[in-house]
């Protein structure tokens, strides 16, 4: 078990993922500075609920850690901070302490067993290639576990469904699951006579 100070929010932080966050809560400013000095990180959980702000949320047991990649002081005077999922969680234990902050004994989920993704995955891989025009990453070089980390980020779904698939630890199983959710339905009453 370790401990992990967390950071609640609305979105998923999946790893090798990035998120952008601004910082103006002073528990959160402490925090970020903590982790630029000691070279550490917190993890991101989804918010079950409740806010960011304010009092402590509610949150579902399975996170990802971060670590800060960028920060920058803002034009409005704010922290800006650029964040990268690394290994993913499960929170045992949480209590939030004096200053409001939320501190976790987690224990980290096994590594998922990459491999090349097979050629019922090739469709896949061409649609994230189409998505990342132009980008720096060469999906053709990405493993089972990036490729479906890196699709999952960017399909327009709802918060709770991005929890599901960070939750799967299988990557064949989530690469299966989001091939269900993006390939066509037959239309009803399409069938063939």
């Amino acid at each position: 078990m370790s401990e992990l100070p967390l950071f609640p929010l609305h979105t998923v932080l999946f790893p090798g993922g990035r998120l952008s966050l601004r910082i103006f809560e002073a528990r959160y400013v402490d925090l970020v500075g903590r982790c630029l000095r000691d070279g550490t990180g917190f993890g991101v959980c989804l918010i079950r609920e409740g806010a960011e702000a304010g009092e402590a949320p509610t949150f579902v047991d399975i996170g990802t850690s971060a670590r800060i990649v960028d920060w920058s002081q803002r034009a409005d005077g704010l922290l800006g901070i650029t964040v990268e999922g690394d290994r993913r969680f499960r929170v045992c234990r949480s209590a939030v302490r004096p200053d409001r902050l939320l501190l976790a004994e987690v224990e980290w989920l096994a590594e998922m067993p990459a491999g090349r993704p097979g050629s019922e995955y090739a469709w896949l891989a061409g649609l994230l290639a189409d998505e990342m025009d132009g980008a720096a990453v060469d999906v053709a070089a990405l493993d089972t576990v990036a490729l479906g980390f890196r699709i999952a980020e960017r399909m327009p779904l709802p918060p709770q469904a991005r929890q599901r698939l960070l939750e799967i630890d299988s990557p064949e199983a989530r690469l299966d699951r989001i091939a269900g959710m993006l390939k066509p339905r037959p239309a009803a009453g399409s069938g063939t006579a």
